[in-house]
């Protein structure tokens, strides 16, 4: 699995950047929801994007800007703020939409499946060439986060799909249970929130390290 890609979501600190660049992750996301325990303030992704230029700029972990049916303004401001290399896209945004943001802004785009059924894999044909990576997560109740809630799906949906793309299989992923989800449906990544954090949002070092472990051993 040398060659597994794992994204950490939910970075708050300029500490969790260092501890997943130095545990060898690929991506670090950064939340930009304001219901999530894990939302950033703008102030507060100018300094994460500050701190993460003047130590690991020439590194190739990717910042990814986690967004939920964001407005262009928002938006503007989010890629100001925070310089993502990607973003990732939580709602219930459309094709169309997505091709919106992806002209108007010109970056590469993660796309959020929320799976409860295979119907919801199959319908993710309609963004494949729209996008860079899709990334399936578990479909959250009414009384829910759009993602972060440390709840899987059934991952045996997922046992022979392929796709024309990349992807990542999120929800529920902690560092005891990555090897299996992973040796089950064969995905290019994996992406955990929840998974690593001591309290909800505050990450916890050794799970951070102990998850790319996990994950990227073969």
């Amino acid at each position: 699995m040398i060659n597994m890609k794992v994204k950490i979501c939910g970075l708050k600190t300029t500490s969790d950047v260092d501890n997943c660049v130095i545990s060898g992750a690929d991506f670090i996301g950064l939340v930009f929801f304001e219901k999530s325990p894990r939302h950033l303030h703008l102030k507060q992704a100018e300094i994460l994007s500050k701190h993460y230029a003047e130590h690991y700029s020439s590194s190739k972990i990717k910042k990814v800007a986690l967004c939920v049916n964001p407005t262009n303004i928002s938006l503007s401001h989010i890629i100001k703020a925070a310089q993502p290399d990607f973003l990732q896209l939580h709602g219930s945004e459309s094709p169309s939409r997505i091709e919106e943001i992806k002209q108007k802004y010109g970056l590469p785009i993660i796309k959020a499946i929320r799976v409860k059924s295979k119907l919801d894999i199959a319908e993710s044909q309609q963004y494949y060439t729209l996008v860079d990576w899709l990334l399936f997560d578990a479909a959250a109740s009414s009384n829910e986060l759009p993602g972060g809630n440390g709840r899987a799906f059934n991952w045996s949906l997922l046992e022979e799909f392929s796709c024309t793309i990349p992807w990542m299989l999120a929800g529920g992923l902690n560092p005891n249970n990555v090897a299996d989800a992973i040796q089950q449906t064969s995905p290019d990544g994996v992406d955990v929130s929840s998974g690593v954090d001591l309290l909800p949002g505050k990450k916890d070092p050794m799970l951070i390290s102990a998850f790319v472990q996990s994950a990227k051993m073969r």
